[in-house]
């Protein structure tokens, strides 16, 4: 089994390093203590990371992007990962590649705008009722009957929207029907942001990610085209399986960045602060924590790595990806929690951004399924070839 990255994932590491370290990294305090990153530094670092071929590196050569495979692609975002969120994801924009499922027209209108940097997609599938269980939405969309062109009017609310106060359109899951069972059945449908019945309100004040806003959605009789649906009419759960994976391993990714950032900064300070005579790091209750976090870090790094090379093959599970994103965010919280420790007093500090980094690993053991449902999904996929 060899481990090596080759030239291609080398230079793509170094450039997103350097990239990060001089574009994004002198603005985190800004962004902290704003709690915004200001539209034209967006603008700014955009532009910059198209120049360098870094924006959309998610989406397939054949559409303009990148074209990185599931590897490359976990090395590249556990080099943003290192920085703020709000500084990376909007900046250097991985658009949802959900929309590879549109239709020729659909690519024209939302699809390539987005990998051109023209425009910025938000996915809105939480409800304030509806978090873990998808089959819980309450967002509907109904055929108007009276209509002769087949529109869609859509009734309901989402939350937690991701960054919908910067997007131009929303990817909208919402209930159309049921199934043979007697189950909700969802579609997804693209919706601009400035249609009529459709209002952006202000989200939640979150303690993770700072600048990275969440906002509410509010669809009053909200109308769209026949042409707005996304795949197929009650296959929108089946859509979003297929396609959202990739999410999972991005989180993973960028929580292993931030471990690194926060193990880097702990060795230093271990390295270099004296007491009774000493540097900490000679102490056992100190030298010990350090490697702990390292080691649980290179599990977390290799079970993400093992499970985009899955991804590669065309053989991953969602299983696979489930102990990647779980495994990640799990080593995250306990790495940067140690690493304070190992600052002591300073690691609490806003001079140092390890408070930051705890703060922000909060949230990552929640979104993209919290940890629970990943423990559901690993469970499940062992005990049902046993009929358990």
């Amino acid at each position: 089994m060899d481990f090596a990255l080759t030239d291609e994932q080398r230079s793509i590491v170094e450039v997103t390093r350097a990239f990060v370290e001089r574009e994004l990294v002198p603005h985190e305090e800004e962004v902290e203590r704003t709690g915004r990153a200001r539209p034209e530094l967006i603008e700014q670092i955009r532009a910059k990371a198209l120049e360098l071929g870094l924006y959309a590196a998610n989406m397939p050569e054949e559409v303009g992007g990148a074209g990185l495979d599931a590897v490359t692609l976990v090395l590249f975002e556990k080099e943003l990962g290192k920085t703020s969120y709000a500084l990376h994801y909007t900046g250097v924009a991985r658009p949802s590649n959900i929309l590879m499922a549109g239709t020729p027209e659909q690519r024209e209108r939302y699809l390539l705008p987005c990998v051109r940097g023209e425009k910025t997609d938000c996915l809105a599938m939480t409800e304030p009722g509806a978090g873990s269980d998808m089959r819980a939405i309450r967002t509907r969309a109904v055929r108007d009957s009276a209509g002769a062109g087949g529109d869609w009017v859509i009734r309901g609310t989402k939350h937690f929207i991701s960054h919908a106060d910067e997007a131009d359109f929303v990817i909208l899951l919402a209930r159309t029907g049921e199934d043979g069972a007697g189950r909700p059945t969802m579609s997804t449908f693209l919706v601009d942001l400035d249609t009529p019945g459709l209002a952006v309100h202000d989200g939640y004040r979150n303690v993770s990610h700072r600048g990275y806003t969440n906002s509410i959605l509010d669809f009053d009789d909200v109308r769209v085209p026949a042409g707005a649906l996304l795949g197929e009419v009650d296959k929108g759960l089946e859509l979003a399986g297929e396609w959202l994976g990739s999410t999972r391993l991005s989180v993973a990714a960028t929580c292993i960045g931030r471990a690194e950032r926060a193990l880097g900064l702990s060795v230093a300070h271990a390295a270099s602060r004296e007491q009774f005579g000493q540097t900490i790091g000679r102490f056992q209750g100190v030298g010990f924590k350090l490697a702990d976090m390292a080691t649980e870090l290179r599990a977390a790094e290799l079970v993400t790595l093992y499970a985009a090379w899955k991804v590669d093959q065309g053989t991953a599970t969602d299983a696979d990806i489930a102990m990647a994103k779980l495994k990640a965010t799990e080593m995250l919280a306990m790495v940067a929690d140690e690493a304070i420790q190992v600052h002591g007093g300073m690691g609490l500090m806003d001079e140092l951004p390890l408070e930051r980094i705890w703060r922000d690993a909060r949230i990552e053991r929640i979104w993209d399924g919290t940890s629970e449902i990943q423990r559901h999904i690993v469970s499940r996929s062992l005990l049902r070839p046993l009929g358990g």
